[in-house]
């Protein structure tokens, strides 16, 4: 553009946005087969038109066939609907346990982190005493104690597992806390609490998510592993674990009783670790 006396005034540049951060295809890989075992768990027993705590001991150990997909366990239940109906028992569970340790983990952590002295101190010599007990011995005492079932094993995790965020986000808090953005914040009069939940737990939390994707295989396995043993979730409730222990004297002649549980808890576990993974690469790009 140039004016009367020939001076050209120089023209802005257009703005130039900086490229969003695309999730790794592992992770959207993860998150797609997640996405299908919350489907399967949803619609799939709705579509199979079989009760599967219903026994019908006339058709036990049958072969797959055309009405039944994957054929009868031993008491002649249908075994696709009792595998689709577990994950609406083990996969909210498992998030549940690793939710609400995360909740109170991180909380605790962040004002431990922040404010140091006796915040800290309490709930360091807190966060010791728990992990003083070996972790599997504890949680058994302690199912054992508040009984079989779901609710049961969501208290135990819930008593053991905020160990671990705590500690992870008291050392993230504060190496935050000592950077410049939080000191331009304490400068500006915002109070501490505030500083905290606005500017330094935001920044905190990428690493939280990554380690509850973690501990959601963990605590699948762990609640399969005590169904299993017989002190997690009761018969008749369809459960990976469970189902796995009933098919197991079946091997020989209906080796899908103990093995299809088994590939779901598997690939399950795959694919939350690859969001894990993609989670933790992206966060670092």
């Amino acid at each position: 553009m140039t004016d009367q006396s020939g001076f050209t005034a120089p023209t802005e540049a257009p703005a130039v946005r900086a490229p969003r951060k695309r999730l790794p295809g592992k992770a959207r890989f993860g998150l797609a087969i997640i996405g299908l075992y919350f489907l399967a768990g949803i619609f799939g027993p709705m579509l199979l038109p079989f009760d599967p705590d219903a026994a019908n001991i006339l058709q036990r150990l049958r072969p797959p066939s055309a009405q039944h997909w994957l054929g009868t366990d031993q008491l002649g239940r249908d075994f696709l609907a009792r595998l689709l109906y577990a994950i609406r028992i083990d996969l909210p569970v498992a998030f549940l346990a690793a939710f609400f340790p995360m909740l109170i983990g991180t909380a605790l952590g962040a004002v431990a982190g922040f404010f140091g002295r006796i915040p800290d101190i309490v709930v360091s010599r807190s966060a010791d005493i728990v992990q003083a007990f070996p972790v599997y011995v504890f949680l058994l005492v302690l199912v054992f104690a508040l009984g079989s079932g779901a609710t049961s094993f969501i208290l135990a995790a819930t008593v053991i597992a905020w160990v671990g965020y705590a500690r992870l986000v008291r050392g993230e808090v504060m190496r935050l806390r000592e950077m410049e953005f939080v000191a331009a914040a304490r400068v500006s009069g915002l109070p501490p609490l505030r500083i905290l939940a606005t500017h330094v737990l935001p920044n905190a939390l990428p690493q939280t998510l990554i380690y509850f994707m973690s501990d959601i295989v963990m605590m699948v396995l762990v609640l399969s592993s005590l169904s299993f043993l017989g002190v997690g979730i009761q018969p008749p409730t369809a459960e990976w674990g469970r189902m796995i222990a009933e098919g197991q004297p079946f091997l020989r002649s209906q080796w899908i009783l103990s093995v299809a549980p088994g590939l779901m808890l598997m690939v399950f576990g795959i694919a939350l670790s690859l969001v894990a993974d993609g989670l933790d690469e992206w966060s670092r790009k």
